[in-house]
């Protein structure tokens, strides 16, 4: 068997219409779900909440059976065993099998929730996310102020497991984008692959499709006692064998089956698939619940090739530590010297007191309501160059600072309807922290992002230098607006 995943362009517009997961603010739940299960391996009954929470807060479990009802972060740094699912475990918290609840939070966009747990397993439902997804439904979706923070990657990130043959390579897109392989060496599976092209398609291409094993795998797990929840309803038996009547006879009296069955499709029970492909497409949803304990949402086409839990969790840490390593350059604004300014520098100068030899901004590329980009050509020819260092010319760190102040001045003039009417004067310059030379020949790139909203003239601001992707200076400053004619 051969199949690739078959997209249905009109459920996928009609997801397009609104989701979370393509909007660039977090989002929570609006109000708290409840679900009620069995948990697969231990088989005990789980009562489940997902309660909503605030910006920045992420995905977290809470086991509220236990004593002082401990928290754990759905982190890859918490997973303490991938043998048959993905269990995380933090101040003895410990929750088995989170991935199917994980990638239904990734695939409806949801950031934040607290989930409450009476039990240390999450329920299995069916075997897929379509009963989260349901739940969050249920709940509906709220859209929160904070900016959601998407890392895009710039190189491949790639990992190799030589013993099981695992491939999973991460590569630079404009989107989240997934694409899974699977070969068992299966006559009846055989090889398949599936592929999530967008975010929006995950609630009806791949969060309905159901987890699976092979038969000889479900005889090992009865006979060990590991599958206490296991129930053909929330499963695909996969049959790649002759299986004796009495065999069938035991499986029914174990399911509580009246009559167990295989068809010529080779699935135990004749249970219908939803798609001819859904292993692969369980897979995929598999890969997207575990690459969620990364804590990063990224641009990247990720492609993975024979995947499970632990190879999974394994380059979730591998895109975690890229990310670490990397983090600071998510924040670097792009300068496209082809591109129009919004400000160039006749504007500059008629909106700023500062004229030559004082004036450090020469166009201003990003404006909002809340950050300003400018730039600074520095050329061996500034008035300072001739008495500072003179023979190893460098930009004093005083003067990137003052740059960044005029940067400032541009967005806390523009918050103003009358900006002509007024200057900016500034109280307080702190944390101030100087991490590369600047040098004739570098283009000094100027960011300033305010900290709080302006309130009674008082601007509080977090101010950034880089050349190319390195930190040059950064700074906290604090100015305040007054008006000319009250000076």
């Amino acid at each position: 068997m051969n199949e690739d995943t078959v997209i249905k362009h009109d459920s996928k517009k009609k997801a397009e219409q609104y989701h979370a997961g393509t909007s660039p603010n977090q989002h929570t739940l609006k109000n708290a779900v409840t679900l009620h299960g069995v948990g697969l391996h231990t088989g005990k009954e789980v009562t489940m909440t997902m309660r909503p929470a605030n910006p920045g807060h992420g995905i977290r479990f809470q086991r509220i059976d236990l004593p002082e009802k401990p928290v754990v972060k759905a982190d890859v740094d918490f997973v303490v065993d991938t043998s048959r699912g993905t269990t995380i475990e933090y101040n003895g918290a410990r929750v088995s099998t989170i991935e199917h609840t994980m990638a239904a939070l990734v695939g409806m966009g949801i950031d934040n929730v607290l989930i409450e747990m009476d039990g240390p397993e999450v329920p299995i439902m069916d075997g897929s996310a379509r009963e989260f997804m349901e739940a969050i439904e249920s709940s509906g979706i709220e859209e929160q102020e904070a900016k959601r923070i998407v890392y895009t990657i710039d190189s491949n990130i790639h990992y190799y497991d030589p013993v099981k043959k695992v491939d999973m390579l991460a590569i630079p897109a404009n989107d989240y984008q997934v694409t899974a392989l699977i070969d068992f060496n299966s006559p009846v599976l055989g090889t398949q692959h599936a592929v999530l092209r967008h975010i929006t398609e995950f609630r009806t291409e791949i969060g309905p499709c159901r987890t699976f094993c092979f038969l000889h795998e479900l005889e090992y797990l009865l006979d060990n006692n590991l599958i206490k929840g296991g129930d053909l309803n929330n499963a695909i038996v996969v049959v790649d064998k002759i299986v004796a009547p009495e065999e069938l006879q035991r499986l029914a009296k174990v399911f509580n089956k009246q009559k167990i069955e295989v068809k010529q499709e080779g699935i135990l029970n004749n249970v219908q698939l939803h798609f001819s492909n859904e292993p692969a497409r369980h897979k995929l949803l598999d890969v997207i619940g575990d690459l969620a304990l990364a804590g990063h949402s990224i641009k990247a086409h990720i492609i993975a090739s024979r995947p499970g839990h632990a190879t999974n969790v394994e380059f979730a840490k591998k895109i975690k530590q890229y990310i670490k390593k990397n983090k600071h350059i998510a924040d670097i604004p792009h300068y496209d010297p082809s591109q129009q300014a919004i400000y160039d520098i006749n504007h500059i100068v008629k909106v700023l007191p500062h004229k030559f030899p004082f004036l450090f901004v020469d166009k201003i590329i990003e404006l909002s309501d809340n950050h300003v980009v400018g730039v600074k050509s520095v050329t061996f020819n500034e008035h300072f160059f001739q008495g500072h260092f003179p023979g190893n010319p460098v930009m004093p760190g005083v003067l990137q600072i003052e740059a960044l102040a005029q940067t400032g001045g541009i967005l806390a003039l523009n918050n103003i309807s009358d900006p002509e009417n007024y200057d900016t004067y500034f109280l307080k310059i702190d944390k101030v922290k100087f991490k590369n030379i600047v040098r004739p020949g570098d283009t000094l790139i100027l960011k300033m992002e305010l900290l709080s909203p302006i309130r009674r003239g008082i601007v509080e601001m977090k101010g950034t230098t880089y050349v190319g992707n390195k930190l040059a200076t950064e700074a906290e400053l604090v100015a305040q607006l007054i008006r000319k004619d009250k000076k």
